[in-house]
């Protein structure tokens, strides 16, 4: 089994890096691609979708469409040799961004579905 740091990066009890197993990797991944806006890397300034930005905005169906489609394209762009992505669904609630991926792993073809969330607060 193949085994990759954690993100984000921490000591495991032993003291050494935390490691997952590639299925972890690629949720990871996806976490990267999604909470991180455009200009946030130096090296890779159009990496990323920016979805922290759009915790704020109005909860409605222009929104939530835009939403899906901002990520679908981001993780299309970003991570297509590692997943083919199913569907996208996002809904601001109360005090958070809610969006749900279903994607297919490449690799293994097996299909999983994440949901990833910010809080207001956490910004």
């Amino acid at each position: 089994m193949t085994e990759y740091l954690d993100h984000p990066f921490s000591i495991d009890p032993r003291g050494g890096a935390t490691t997952v197993g590639g299925d972890d990797h690629v949720r990871d991944m996806i976490m990267q691609v999604l909470f991180t806006n455009p200009g946030e890397r130096v090296n890779r300034p159009e990496f990323g979708c920016g979805l922290k930005s759009l915790v704020f905005m109005p909860n409605n169906p222009a929104i939530a469409a835009a939403t899906q489609a901002l990520v679908k394209g981001a993780l299309q762009k970003w991570l297509e040799r590692e997943i083919e992505v199913e569907s996208v669904e996002a809904d601001a609630q109360d005090a958070a961004m809610v969006v749900t991926v279903a994607y297919r792993r490449r690799l293994t073809s097996e299909r999983r579905v994440e949901t990833f969330s910010v809080a207001r607060g956490a910004l």
